[in-house]
């Protein structure tokens, strides 16, 4: 305990071979006071912080009067600054690499100048902190703790659509993040494809209008329907629930039934045979189509 403690009291010491060392900070998501003694230290001490948006950056560390200079490092630059930093990391300069929000390399900017720093046997040190998907899953009360981080699922509708399908049996929680203006698009495929399953989101983490609900998938597609959403958000979708037991053919007969009592739509017969036997809402509208249209 005692080395663990002067280890973090200490000064940044040089790497071996002359090179500089990497550090991986994790900065806030939105309040500043969740960032920890140690990245303060470090961003102070480094020569240079390479910065997801150096305008961003710059609010952080203004606030903290730390002056470092910066340079900007983001995803459509990434192969091109990296080289930048790498031969200033060769040189002995030490670098610290930060996010907007968060930690670096979790849906940000920064895995491509990890690996390359790990090929060219440059120091890295991880300083942990704030992550919206830590923080939402320590609140979202996942009993097992099992669960597939995906990131943010993909802009394009059928690149979207196609990964959901492949998720329809996985049976581990699933994790995505989202923009505000894909939220709607996102959470209308999930019921379509996973079915109205029970969801767990969280908007604007640690912020002043941070917001949490525990839902099914369709009420919260009417929650959002209509509203301007701000914000980035973490979804945990739960997942697919145990075999129902239920045959193809079982399906075929309870949406005859429901076609020829003429009690209930095409749209609420799936709905219902979906949310009672925890079955893919697509599955089940391609199979009552065909009911639909033969009848």
């Amino acid at each position: 305990m005692s080395s663990t403690r002067k280890k973090k009291a200490q000064a940044i010491t040089p790497a071996p071979a002359g090179k500089g060392t990497l550090f991986v900070v994790a900065t806030p998501i939105g309040n500043l006071e969740d960032i920890t003694l140690r990245a303060l230290r470090i961003l102070k001490e480094v020569d240079l912080i390479a910065a997801e948006d150096t305008r961003h950056t710059k609010k952080l560390l203004t606030h903290f009067g730390i002056t470092t200079p910066t340079l900007s490092y983001y995803k459509e630059k990434e192969q091109e600054r990296s080289s930048v930093i790498i031969d200033k990391l060769r040189k002995g300069i030490t670098v610290a690499l930060v996010s907007d929000a968060g930690t670096p390399g979790i849906s940000d900017p920064g895995s491509v100048l990890v690996r390359r720093a790990q090929v060219e046997n440059i120091k890295i040190e991880a300083i942990p902190g704030p992550s919206s998907l830590t923080a939402a899953i320590s609140i979202a009360g996942i009993p097992d703790n099992s669960f597939i981080f995906l990131g943010f699922a993909p802009s394009r509708k059928k690149q979207r659509q196609d990964l959901l399908h492949s998720l329809i049996d996985e049976k581990r929680h699933l994790i995505f993040f989202e923009a505000p203006h894909r939220l709607q698009a996102f959470l209308q495929d999930c019921l379509h494809i996973l079915g109205d399953r029970q969801i767990f989101w969280c908007r604007e983490l640690t912020k002043m209008h941070e917001e949490m609900h525990r839902d099914f998938t369709g009420n919260l597609v009417s929650r959002c329907e209509d509203r301007k959403i701000k914000g980035e958000s973490v979804f945990i979708i739960a997942g697919a629930a145990d075999s129902p037991g239920i045959s193809n053919s079982e399906i075929e007969m309870m949406l005859a039934d429901y076609k020829k009592s003429g009690k209930k739509s095409l749209k609420d017969s799936v709905q219902e045979i979906t949310v009672e036997h925890g079955l893919s809402r697509s599955v089940v509208y391609k199979t009552a189509l065909k009911i639909w249209q033969n009848n």
